[in-house]
């Protein structure tokens, strides 16, 4: 069987692992970077709708979930969005800001995959796909790895795998079982940035309304987000759940504010004195997508004219309105989800550097550490800074 030497081998040809390999190679490194994927940036390719959401120029630490929260900050501060634009912008990458800082390709995602090819290439970083992992062993010179292309021997070895989200373009928990082999705790992981589903009464009381969007505050243990809210047929979905999901476990209690911005209980006082022959469900669908509407007065809220109201009622459907408790039997899992929480437990990484502590010239980039952003470019931003900095001193 073969072998090759190289200096840093890379396992994972994604957003972190890519970025790690063309930055080692751009420092004379020899980078061989192997997945057991048919090709290269999966998620990267089906990111944002097949745009790329390819960073966040608001990110900061604060965006993130992890058991140790201070050790995503330095990478963040030594390579922030406007790194990774200055690279978009060279290689002639038209994009645009659809929301909250959130930069998105304006033709294709593809773009983004071929820019970090064409760097890794100018680099002489070798890709290779199809090429699964069956054993990982440390020697005195170094990691010895057996692939389905043969042997090869690195003085550095950067762990770039990912998480356990969709399974359908190659996830698996490879890198955890890497991690788990050399000494490091893996924290317990669950699907995050995923849409959440309803069972029960519910679930009864809102199938038939799938496709109804509507701008909501999702609140949880403390956090809320503003955004839209898409009904499903299995449950709830859109930006605003799929944030308040990473926050969410079953048996916490979920409130969503279905008038953001609005003193609702004002607006129903002004509703009662101006129009108060109006049913309820009426004025409510000048403000709620109808079919909402005539649902929650079916089932949640007087269904009458607003006259009839009285003030304790009236407080009451204001209450129901601003924190409508929604009980979400769990989410739909990996499937679906954009990002795993949990993984490979930061305390034992070096925070510059992002070697283990345990094993000399072992590195974890990206997703499979215990990181997680929030939707919005986040993650993409926090692959291409853990990359750099690994890429950096490997």
């Amino acid at each position: 069987m073969t072998t090759i030497a190289c200096d840093v081998l890379v396992i994972g040809a994604g957003a972190a692992g890519l970025m790690c390999a063309l930055t080692a190679g751009q420092r004379g490194r020899r980078v061989l970077v192997i997945d057991h994927a048919n090709k290269v940036g999966k998620k990267i390719l089906m990111s944002g709708g097949g745009r790329c959401n390819f960073t966040n120029t608001g990110t900061t630490a604060a965006n993130f979930l992890s058991a140790n929260p201070h050790f995503c900050k330095s990478a963040l501060a030594r390579y922030t969005p406007w790194h990774f634009i200055e690279m978009v912008e060279r290689h002639g990458i038209a994009y645009h800001e659809k929301e909250l800082g959130q930069l998105f390709c304006d033709v294709s995602s593809k773009q983004i995959v071929r820019m970090l090819l064409d760097e890794c290439q100018a680099a002489g970083v070798q890709v290779r796909t199809d090429c699964a992992v069956s054993q990982v062993e440390r020697g005195a010179d170094g990691f010895q790895v057996t692939t389905a292309h043969g042997q090869v021997q690195a003085a550095s070895l950067v762990v770039a795998t990912g998480g356990l989200s969709i399974p359908s373009l190659g996830a698996s928990g490879f890198g955890y079982e890497l991690a788990r082999q050399f000494g490091h705790a893996v924290l317990p992981t669950r699907a995050g940035l995923v849409p959440l589903t309803l069972s029960g009464k519910h679930q009864e009381r809102f199938n038939d309304l799938s496709g109804v969007a509507l701008p909501i505050t999702a609140r949880c243990n403390d956090v809320e987000f503003r955004n839209s809210m898409l009904i499903t047929h299995r449950g709830i979905s859109g930006p605003a759940i799929l944030q308040i999901s990473s926050f969410w476990e079953p048996g916490d209690d979920l409130r969503l504010d279905l008038l953001p911005g609005q003193d609702t209980y004002a607006w129903l006082s002004a509703m009662k004195r101006d129009r108060g022959a109006a049913e309820l469900r009426t004025v409510l669908s000048e403000v709620l997508p109808r079919r909402l509407a005539l649902r929650l007065c079916e089932h949640w809220l007087p269904d009458r004219p607003v006259k009839q109201i009285d003030e304790p009622q009236l407080r009451q459907a204001a209450g129901l309105l601003q924190g409508f408790p929604l009980v979400a039997s769990g989410t739909e899992g990996y499937r679906t989800a954009e990002v795993t929480l949990g993984g490979v437990d930061t305390r034992k990484v070096s925070s510059s550097t992002f070697e283990s502590q345990l094993v000399p010239g072992l590195h974890f980039v990206g997703e499979v550490l215990d990181v997680t952003g929030w939707l919005g470019g986040y993650n993409f931003q926090w692959a291409w800074a853990s990359g750099h900095a690994a890429g950096q001193v490997v």
